[in-house]
């Protein structure tokens, strides 16, 4: 940040450094008639929440970086449509996913592809503070669901290719403690998510990101300590576990 009127100017040797994007939401770039683009569209996880401070290793970042070196996908940028805090189906920080989705994919430049990994925020909402009765944990269930559908059809008219991608443990967040009931929500909207024919592709980053000996919970070392957000190798392992194939056109 400096001050005074410096559009012309070449540099900003005064400027002063700040950790935060105050203005700029997205930069559009000229490029080649063949280049595409692919949302990662989620919350804090996409955004980045537990990754290095200007370390650029969120796992959009490295997805980036090995779309950019490969020469069947060097025209595939990413755009990081993450939001902390954001649902699938509530307002929260942020608008929800079913009222963001004109602006944050249908209107961005040259989109071809969506990755969707959202809902834990859905899903540690609806007992925070308290349990509540085994048939609201059906209906959110069948809304998370739902909400996904109409995010496919969406998409697919704009003839957008949709990427659905598992949801992570967090079975020991202190901010969503979460119990058997809701771990058994994420178990069935992962076997929705998964079930051929929901989803163009599936990426299954539960998978890649549980422990085996405790698969309700993020493996150790993918664990940023609070349970629910990865650390920045956990970050790696997502962004090296989507395949490139996914991509190349």
């Amino acid at each position: 940040m400096a001050h005074g009127d410096l559009v012309s100017a070449a540099d900003l040797p005064e400027a002063k450094k700040v950790e935060h994007w105050y203005q700029l939401g997205g930069v559009d770039v000229m490029a080649p008639s063949n280049a595409v683009a692919v949302v990662a569209l989620g919350d804090s996880i996409t955004d980045g929440h537990g990754a290095t401070t200007n370390g650029n290793d969120r796992w959009t970042d490295v997805l980036a970086r090995r779309l950019g070196s490969s020469p069947s996908t060097q025209a595939v940028g990413v755009l990081n449509q993450g939001i902390g805090g954001n649902h699938l189906l509530t307002d929260g920080l942020g608008p929800n996913v079913l009222a963001r989705f004109d602006r944050d994919v249908l209107a961005q430049t040259g989109v071809r592809y969506v990755i969707v990994l959202e809902g834990v925020n859905d899903l540690g909402g609806l007992t925070r503070d308290r349990e509540v009765s085994a048939a609201e944990h059906a209906l959110l269930v069948r809304r998370i669901e739902e909400a996904y559908q109409q995010v496919v059809l969406r998409a697919h008219a704009h003839g957008i290719k949709v990427i659905g991608a598992t949801i992570l443990p967090y079975t020991g967040s202190d901010y969503y403690h979460p119990g058997p009931a809701s771990e058994a929500d994420r178990q069935a909207i992962n076997q929705w998510i998964r079930t051929l024919g929901h989803f163009d592709e599936v990426v299954d980053l539960d998978k890649v990101m549980r422990d085996p000996a405790h698969p309700d919970r993020l493996l150790p070392e993918y664990d940023s300590g609070d349970h629910l957000h990865p650390s920045p190798a956990g970050y790696n392992a997502m962004g090296n576990a989507i395949p490139l194939s996914l991509f190349a056109h």
